[in-house]
């Protein structure tokens, strides 16, 4: 059951309706835990039980974290650790590594056959992943109590808005708003339904209508101009950002919807002046989640400059590994953190308010820059990532027709300009009036109808 869906969208609407007519917290957070359990197995039923073992240890876990001293703590820190990462390692990374000892032992002349394992990614497992750990570790260095209702903990890991794409919550964030009983707001609904229909426009409309251009120019690069896939990188910078914004517009709308607050995902990242703002401005929950639980306990900026080049080196290198068991990630990661470390076209501090032809140029660079770095994000093996760089940079000429025809490149045009005007233009407070509200909504439903893509395409982030 995807966000896209008219599956989802009943789901949706019935779970609010019974949510709303229920008058006590605490069959609201047994409604949603069901429901949120039900969401999840609508992918792969027996994956419920992975998430559930560890949703229980890290409940316990935190619970002695709280009551005990010294060692101990540190003992149920590291088994509710062991517990998540291990799950995260044996399912996403066990093939990953055991295919490179494979070729790195034939490249050696000593091959030898280790079993591979024949399952699927548990879907969004990164994501409930952190978010666990951002429990146990927030109540072992004593900010955060632990949760002694089993049902609130379990809930807090399994909102289904967030459950497989995040944001990445804070325990701090969530459940106090799981133990809050509040009444029907309707400026929170219109709220919550405007962003809701932006994700479903963002990803139907713009997202997977750029997909197909992105796909058939990365399928067919050998023989594409270098105008042909400078485009089709250019629209693959806008597709990722459609899709994975659009999906957290679609979580944080229908949490607002029922009144619960989740953190912004997303702050007009493509604006940015350089790849550090970059990153304090996409993705946000993950980016911060490194930071607080990676960078810093590694020793931050704290123990001189070489420490901190190792640090950030390190914290880019983790980032891209966790988005995929792929060297093409990895990488990704690796060139972020180098360049990170290497441009000095980064904002000097005092000059945070720079504006003009100055500023536009650092944007615009920053940009180019990022969209060189989705390629490896985009390619299937970093040879093809490699090769659809360097055709580019050769000026290559011939018929740009294998990837775009010009009816799809100005609807493809047309999406993305109508996105830019909708995120840094449009008022949003203009959607509280109840006139302008109802136009949007109709006018959101019309153009999803009509223009959307929908051959279930999965969100990019659900494989992570």
């Amino acid at each position: 059951m995807t966000f896209i869906s008219l599956q989802f969208i009943v789901f949706f609407m019935v779970v609010t309706l019974l949510f709303f007519r229920l008058g006590n917290q605490k069959g609201r957070i047994w409604l949603l835990l069901i429901a949120s359990c039900y969401f999840y197995m609508s992918f792969i039923q027996e994956y419920i039980l992975i998430l559930g073992g560890t949703i229980v240890i890290d409940y316990f876990a935190g619970i002695q974290i709280e009551k005990s001293e010294g060692s101990s703590r540190r003992f149920w820190l590291i088994l509710s650790i062991i517990a998540n990462i291990g799950t995260l390692a044996v399912f996403k990374y066990y093939n990953f590594f055991i295919g490179n000892i494979h070729t790195g032992l034939q490249f050696l002349g000593k091959p030898i056959s280790l079993p591979l394992l024949k399952m699927a990614l548990p879907l969004g497992l990164s994501f409930h992943t952190f978010q666990a750990l951002s429990y146990t570790i927030e109540v072992y260095r004593r900010k955060q109590t632990a949760e002694r209702n089993f049902v609130v903990y379990a809930l807090y890991v399994m909102f289904y808005p967030q459950l497989v794409a995040g944001p990445i919550e804070r325990p701090q964030n969530i459940l106090p708003q799981l133990k809050v009983f509040r009444q029907y707001d309707w400026n929170n609904v219109k709220d919550g339904l405007a962003r809701m229909l932006w994700g479903f426009f963002k990803k139907a409309v713009i997202a997977d209508r750029l997909a197909m251009v992105v796909d058939r120019t990365f399928q067919h690069y050998p023989e594409s101009s270098s105008v042909a896939l400078a485009i089709g990188a250019v629209f693959y910078s806008f597709q990722i950002y459609c899709d994975f914004s659009g999906y957290s517009d679609i979580a944080l709308g229908a949490a607002k919807v029922m009144n619960i607050q989740l953190m912004e995902n997303f702050n007009q990242p493509y604006l940015s002046r350089g790849l550090s703002e970059f990153w304090t401005r996409w993705h946000i929950s993950l980016s911060s989640w490194f930071r607080d639980y990676l960078y810093i306990p590694l020793g931050g900026n704290r123990h001189g400059e070489t420490r901190r080049k190792l640090n950030i080196l390190i914290v880019f290198l983790l980032s891209g590994l966790w988005h995929g068991a792929n060297w093409t990630f990895i990488i990704w990661g690796l060139l972020h953190g180098l360049f990170v470390l290497l441009l000095t076209f980064s904002i000097k501090k005092g000059k945070e308010s720079q504006t003009g032809f100055a500023s536009l140029l650092q944007v615009l660079f920053n940009f180019m820059l990022v969209t060189l770095l989705w390629i490896f994000f985009r390619a299937e093996n970093t040879g093809i990532a490699w090769d659809y760089i360097k055709t580019i940079f050769s000026f290559r000429g011939g018929s740009n027709y294998i990837a775009i025809n010009s009816a799809e490149f100005i609807f493809s045009l047309a999406a993305i300009g109508t996105m830019l005007w909708r995120e840094y233009y449009l008022p949003t407070h203009f959607i509280r009036n109840n006139k302008w509200f109802y136009i949007y909504v109709t006018f959101m439903v019309v153009a999803c109808y009509y223009l959307g893509v929908f051959a279930e395409n999965q969100f990019i982030y659900f494989q992570f």
